[in-house]
């Protein structure tokens, strides 16, 4: 006698949707954070001072044709260090996560354009955050900033 591995899906699938969305969104809060502030650390040495190597890469590699490479340097460099940890905090999430969209955005079509597969993964955890905000383990939350969408169960 065969046995159809449907019910067993569908019963995993239950299960499975019953991950609290809140879960998911500090998952990638998390996530995406840190792939942002580590790379703004490999610029700076200390606290925040931005390394000379940093400004070299502004004036070749990471060169955009619309900001001088010491603005370009500085923004991303902040940029690494500031919103990845509005993420963690889930304070301004929707803020962060736009923000570092537009950063990835400006990466993936004038700096690394074939490097899209990881651009995209970023993106994908950017998106619900743009979308739901923080979540429920958010001070966006918590503050009163972002409060609960009936449309979204937790």
């Amino acid at each position: 006698m065969k046995t159809s591995p449907i019910p067993f899906y569908a019963q995993a699938a239950a299960a499975l949707n019953r991950i609290p969305g809140d879960l998911l969104l500090l998952v990638a809060r998390f996530g995406v954070a840190g792939v942002f502030f580590m790379s703004g650390r490999t610029k700076v040495e200390g606290l925040l001072t931005i390394k000379a190597s940093t400004y070299d890469l502004f004036n070749t590699d990471y060169k955009l044709p619309f900001v001088p490479p010491v603005i370009a340097a500085h923004a991303a460099t902040y940029s690494e260090h500031l919103f990845p940890i509005l993420l963690v905090l889930g304070l301004f999430t929707r803020v962060g996560g736009l923000a570092l969209l537009g950063m990835t955005t400006v990466i993936e079509v004038f700096v690394y354009p074939d490097a899209w597969p990881t651009h995209l993964s970023w993106a994908g955890l950017l998106l619900p955050l743009i979308a739901r905000g923080g979540g429920a383990w958010s001070l966006d939350r918590l503050l009163g900033l972002d409060p609960m969408r009936k449309d979204y169960a937790a």
